[in-house]
C-alpha cells in the first residue's frame, strides 16, 4: 500500500495509507497530483467539527485552483464496488452532487460518517495515532465565513507539500 505524508506549514504532518485496490482511479489521481506538487500552498479550506476536514482546491486567498480533470466516482451509487467505509480517519474524494465530478479536493473524516458510505470514493485512511490527533485537532479549530464559503479556518492550515512513499 502506498503511503503519503501531508506536510503542513505549521510543522505538523498527517500520514495516510492509500488504497489503490478499492479506488484505483482516485488513488492514482491523488498520487499524480501530489507528485506534480499540485497541493503545495493550498489550504484546508473547509473544516466542520465532528464531520471532516477538506483540502485540495483553494489557496490562502480562497482562490479556487481548477487545473485538474474530473474523474469517475468510485462508490456503490456509481456502480463501483468500493468496500471502504467512512470511519474516523478515512481519506475520501470530495465532489459536487454530480457522481463523476471529483478532481483534486479530498477530505479526511474526523468521526464515523456512515451516511457517506456508497456515495463518496473512500481511498485511504490516516496511518497512525499521531496523524489522527492532528486531524482531530484541526477539526475543532475556529472557523468562519470568507466570501461565499462557510466553515473556513480563521487561521489558514496550509499544505507545504505531500510526499508520496511507494
Amino acid at each position: 500500500m502506498t503511503k503519503a505524508i501531508i506536510n503542513l506549514e505549521n510543522g505538523k504532518s498527517i500520514a495516510v495509507s492509500i488504497d489503490s485496490e478499492c479506488a484505483p482511479i482516485s488513488a492514482a489521481n491523488f498520487i499524480a497530483l501530489a507528485e506534480a506538487n499540485y497541493y503545495n500552498g493550498l489550504i484546508f479550506h473547509r473544516v466542520i467539527p465532528n464531520f471532516m476536514v477538506q483540502a485540495g482546491g483553494m489557496d490562502v486567498n480562497m482562490k479556487e485552483k481548477r487545473e485538474t480533470k474530473t474523474i469517475k466516482g468510485e462508490f456503490k451509487a456509481n456502480g463501483v464496488n468500493n468496500t471502504r467505509t467512512h470511519k474516523t480517519g478515512t481519506l475520501s474524494m470530495a465532489r459536487t452532487n454530480v457522481n463523476d465530478s471529483a478532481s483534486s479536493q479530498f477530505f479526511i473524516c474526523s468521526t464515523n460518517t456512515p451516511h457517506l458510505d456508497g456515495s463518496y470514493a473512500a481511498f485511504g485512511e490516516v496511518a497512525d495515532e499521531a496523524s489522527l490527533a492532528v486531524v482531530l485537532d484541526m477539526s475543532s479549530i475556529a472557523t468562519g465565513r470568507r466570501g461565499y464559503h462557510d466553515d473556513v479556518p480563521v487561521v489558514p492550515i496550509i499544505i507545504k507539500n505531500i510526499e508520496i512513499i511507494k
